[in-house]
């Protein structure tokens, strides 16, 4: 765990997929994004799992939780599953964290591959992965996910969160919510309608947990550059040149969830234009 202040973290993986480019680069032609990011043969490229533990305020957080455990293997296979240091149970043990300790579950959205591992398998039944914990998502995500349209209905799956609600385990928020004085969860539409990004804060430092915002660190660098799943493309340009100017001013670290190469980074700009830097977290916070 790296700790700033009295907040502590770790980028706690669920492991890594691979998909078809056209879904993380939507409309930016091959020749722009393959200097970024290479695709293989099969036109398809990593995307990492990254969730996010945090503890403050006395409280074991975690924000995100991947593609879980309930994937038969047709399902692995589709997503091209890979977890050779094993999926986000196993990264959390590796910190002392078993399901039991997690208090405070955060989804950005409802997406498959964020809210997966909400729940689990237990002797057939789908159950709470995290049996004491409450889990917080915005409330218009929540109406979106258990009414998905054509478009949606292959990634909202009620199993990721209609037992939370059975067993009185889900939060519904209203708008931007404060979790304890170190986290803030804050709306930042156009993902989805009702997509939410984790603001940290300690002392003068500040952090963002971007979530689909911007898939990538170059997502959120190019602001045109949008992903084919975002639902409201323009309105995701408009939030993300909102957190843009608030990042550079900030210097904040942005923490991006699927990126397989830039985890932390900060947005910097120079004559007009904005560039990525990787955050070395290590020499930062020793040096």
């Amino acid at each position: 765990m790296h700790r700033i202040g009295d907040l502590e973290f770790a980028v706690v993986s669920d492991g890594r997929v691979w998909v078809d480019a056209g879904g993380p680069f939507g409309l930016v032609p091959r020749t722009l994004y393959e200097s970024t990011l290479s695709p293989t043969s099969k036109n398809t490229i990593p995307m990492d799992l990254n969730c996010l533990l945090v503890r403050s305020a006395g409280k074991t957080i975690l924000i995100d939780t991947g593609l879980g455990e309930k994937l038969d293997r047709d399902a692995r296979a589709r997503w091209g599953l890979e977890r050779p240091g094993g999926g986000l149970l196993a990264r959390l043990e590796e910190h002392g964290v078993a399901p039991g300790d997690v208090d405070l579950v955060l989804n950005t959205h409802l997406h498959a591959d964020h809210c997966g591992g909400n729940t689990n398998l237990a002797d057939d039944r789908v159950v709470p992965t995290f049996p004491h914990a409450e889990y917080w998502v915005q409330r218009v995500e929540w109406s979106e996910a258990s009414h998905p349209d054509a478009r949606t209905r292959g990634t909202y799956f009620k199993s990721n969160f209609e037992p939370l609600c059975e067993r009185g385990q889900l939060k519904l928020l209203h708008g931007d919510t404060q979790v304890t004085e170190h986290i803030r969860c804050v709306v930042t539409p156009g993902h989805t309608r009702a997509h939410q990004s984790i603001l940290l804060q300690s002392g003068a430092w500040q952090g963002l947990y971007v979530a689909d915002m911007a898939s990538f660190a170059i997502n959120m660098e190019r602001t045109a550059w949008l992903t084919a799943y975002d639902v409201l493309p323009l309105e995701n340009v408009a939030t993300k040149m909102r957190w843009q100017r608030w990042s550079i001013e900030n210097g904040a670290w942005l923490f991006f969830e699927h990126d397989p190469e830039i985890t932390i980074a900060r947005l910097n700009e120079a004559e007009g234009r904005l560039r990525i830097s990787p955050v070395d977290v290590n020499s930062e916070l020793t040096g």
